[in-house]
């Protein structure tokens, strides 16, 4: 005799059962999404989640508890993946935002003690502001550099991938553009 189920399925919505009949019978689907849809459609249509699980190729009911349980939370969103371990991400999209805009800042020779950024220099410059990253590694500070396209040049100073600036006769500066610097990158 099973246990009484603790949280049982919800009642499926039409749209719902329309959803997860379509990913149990993709071919192009993840195997893992395929696998949850067919424990679900499973229970609801009555096994338990023994046989759920053996419906869907898994060995145990109780991920397929945990796999309802989060059905009845979430709905769709439950067939995707969770998040697997490893440290949590400590920077996202406002702290590369913030590197970069620390980045485009010119040095001032006083307060950074440089004229041109390096990793360390820059890691200092962002750890001693008010609105920095206090921990913030060099590493982090190269990733997020190189992932927006700047690469560091032999005479370790950072610059735009294709870009360079080139002195006129006239004693202008110009900036120009390499239209191939991607294409020549890969």
């Amino acid at each position: 005799m099973s246990r009484r189920k603790v949280d049982p399925l919800r009642p499926l919505s039409a749209e719902e059962r329309t959803a997860l009949e379509r990913v149990a019978r993709a071919q192009a689907e993840r195997a893992d999404r395929v696998a949850r849809a067919r424990a679900l459609l499973a229970v609801a249509d009555g096994a338990s989640y023994t046989a759920a699980a053996a419906a869907a190729g898994r060995r145990s009911g109780d991920g397929v508890a945990h796999l309802v349980a989060r059905f009845n939370r979430l709905g769709l969103a439950a067939l995707d993946r969770q998040y697997g371990g490893g440290p949590p991400l400590q920077y996202g999209s406002a702290a590369r935002d913030r590197i970069l805009t620390e980045f485009h800042r010119a040095p001032d020779r006083e307060q950074d003690g440089t004229a041109t950024w390096s990793l360390t220099t820059l890691q200092r410059a962002l750890r001693r502001a008010s609105d920095g990253l206090p921990a913030v590694s060099t590493f982090t500070v190269f990733q997020t550099l190189h992932a927006a396209g700047y690469t560091v040049q032999a005479n370790r100073t950072w610059c735009k991938t294709g870009a360079a600036q080139r002195k006129q006769k006239d004693g202008t500066v110009k900036t120009v553009t390499d239209p191939l610097a991607t294409p020549k990158k890969t």
